[in-house]
């Protein structure tokens, strides 16, 4: 484990695991709740190491439920907490996302993502994507950040807390098996000394300041109309946040005949080929959103305005490809496939993908 400091900034050359650890120490995070499972471990292992340099808490939980129900009793209680799980760690989760959702409890969740379904390869995929933006019974009321490399795990675990904080609604870090296992370079920082402000965390229960009203918590309802208004609130809700928090990448999409559409890492070897692509006098764009959850729709739909065809490039079959046929509907780009559920899409890919059309 890397020997560094938060004071200031630092450039540092670490895994995507341990970056998440540093970026719950960044964030002044009180206590992680966990259950092992690859290809996450080693964000419990390197929190372990740390907690005690800082004052921080852990409490390995006996399975992925508990680790996600005890990190909600950690937030009422307004300790910053969070958990981190992968494949069917993250199905086991749900149950826990869900109440976040209705009780509108500030929880933060890193998914590495791992290949299905069930028991299937613990290495990468992009499969997870439907599973953490609407996973359970609810509405999907959660913010989930799909993040690329090393440095946005850092920025958005970050983010993650103070987004969870100030709207209330579950939060999700979303990367996979290939960010959580690598080495790269990033500079890790100080939020408050780079002007990044930490929204402050109060209790849901326990000891309330004199005067101050107490909160009925409750998930559970009697009448069907009851429900429905308690949901109506939170998707009112939901939908006045949604364009505040809502984040996009687009590079030369304007003039472009092919746009790329990829998610996370790979976007990453998209990247790579509309560099190389480009440099042939080929006109073609990229798009990311970076907010799976809340979809950049607008923004997708008006990015490939102009374009003849929109390549879906995902490391699953089609989760990503719904909802950009959402966003997209009624335009006039055909839209392309590429679908390697459970492996890693490269750039030479994307330039062959490109070529055949």
């Amino acid at each position: 484990m890397a020997e560094v400091s938060l004071q200031g900034e630092q450039r540092v050359f670490m895994t995507g695991n341990e970056v998440v650890a540093w970026a719950a120490v960044a964030a002044k995070v009180d206590i992680m709740y966990g259950y092992p499972i690859t290809p996450q471990n080693e964000i419990m292992h390197y929190w372990t190491r740390l907690a005690p340099k800082y004052g921080k808490r852990f409490l390995q939980t006996e399975d992925e439920i508990s680790a996600g129900f005890t990190m909600l009793g950690g937030v009422m209680t307004g300790r910053k907490s969070f958990t981190a799980t992968a494949g069917p760690g993250n199905v086991l989760m749900q149950e826990s996302a869900v109440m976040a959702e209705m009780m509108r409890l500030p929880a933060v969740y890193v998914i590495q993502q791992r290949g299905g379904p069930s028991t299937a390869t613990v290495i990468y995929a992009q499969q997870e994507l439907t599973l953490t933006c609407f996973g359970g019974n609810g509405e999907g009321h959660r913010i989930v950040y799909s993040t690329a490399t090393h440095q946005e795990l850092f920025d958005y675990t970050l983010k993650a807390f103070n987004a969870a904080w100030t709207y209330r609604f579950p939060t999700f870090v979303l990367g996979d098996g290939y960010q959580a296992k690598m080495r790269e370079p990033l500079t890790i920082y100080d939020a408050e000394s780079k002007g990044v402000k930490l929204v402050p965390t109060e209790p849901m229960v326990g000891e309330f300041k004199p005067g101050k009203q107490f909160r009925h918590l409750r998930n559970t309802y009697n009448t069907e109309e009851e429900l429905y208004e308690v949901v109506m609130a939170n998707q009112r809700d939901w939908d006045a946040m949604a364009p505040k928090v809502v984040e996009w990448f687009e590079k030369d999409c304007q003039d472009a005949d092919v746009v790329f559409v990829c998610h996370g890492v790979v976007s990453r070897a998209a990247m790579g080929a509309i560099d190389e692509l480009r440099a042939q006098g080929k006109k073609v764009g990229l798009f990311r959103p970076i907010t799976v959850r809340p979809f950049p729709e607008k923004q997708l739909a008006d990015a490939v305005k102009n374009a003849k065809k929109v390549v879906v490039a995902e490391s699953a079959y089609g989760q990503l490809l719904k909802m950009v046929q959402v966003a997209v509907c009624g335009g006039k780009a055909e839209i392309v496939p590429m679908l390697r559920p459970g492996i890693g899409i490269t750039t030479e890919e994307l330039v062959e993908e490109y070529n055949k059309l």
